[in-house]
């Protein structure tokens, strides 16, 4: 059975819907606690849920980024394994390096809690591979993706812009709602795909997203 490490940080507030979403897929979902590091060999994929980090106090993900458990992170995504962040855990990703651009506040200067349809400009091959257009929730107040015009060309030539929306909520820089990296073993999206796992969570698009 896989096993997926899901980290945990303070403020972290989605990890036990990521838990039950990695259950759901069959599974075995274990907590990494963000004061220590891990070893790379005993797990199968990483996943940063969402959340507030350290209550965005100073910038969302900038904290959780310099914590312990994300050096074994980024050792792990070097290594060419799979790694997820969703919401919160993909302003982390970016903060940390291991994702391009960055995460701002939405051009309403509003928080905006309400469903999408998304769009999935390439595939990624460990997270939604069969998925092409779906509809997903999002809840967030910094989820407007900016990136200078020239690494944008450079990300869209590369084939890492995973999903765009198709009626942008946030003022993201070309529609992106999630993109990857060069190896395309790490993503990240601002939806919540453990949102909409079941008909009775208002959608199931987001099961194949684990």
């Amino acid at each position: 059975m896989k096993k997926i490490g899901v980290v945990r940080f303070l403020g972290t507030n989605c990890d036990r819907d990521i838990w039950q979403a990695v259950e759901a897929k069959g599974y075995e979902p274990q907590w990494l606690w963000y004061e220590n590091e891990f070893e790379s060999s005993d797990y199968d994929a990483v996943i940063i849920p969402g959340g507030f980090s350290y209550g965005d106090y100073l910038r969302c993900g900038a904290m959780a980024s310099k914590t312990p458990v994300m050096k074994s992170v980024v050792e792990f995504a070097n290594s060419g394994k799979p790694v997820l962040g969703i919401c919160n855990g993909f302003q982390v990703l970016c903060e940390v390096g291991l994702l391009p651009g960055a995460l701002v506040r939405n051009h309403s200067g509003q928080f905006i809690d309400k469903w999408v349809v998304l769009k999935v400009e390439n595939s990624c091959s460990h997270w939604g591979e069969n998925v092409e257009t779906c509809r997903l929730p999002i809840a967030h107040g910094e989820g407007c993706y900016h990136i200078s015009e020239h690494d944008y060309k450079n990300i869209k030539d590369a084939g890492q812009v995973w999903l765009t929306y198709e009626d942008n909520p946030n003022g993201s820089v070309a529609d992106v709602a999630g993109v990857m990296n060069a190896g395309k073993n790490v993503a990240g999206l601002m939806p919540h795909p453990e949102r909409a796992l079941f008909e009775w969570m208002g959608g199931q698009d987001g099961f194949n997203f684990f």
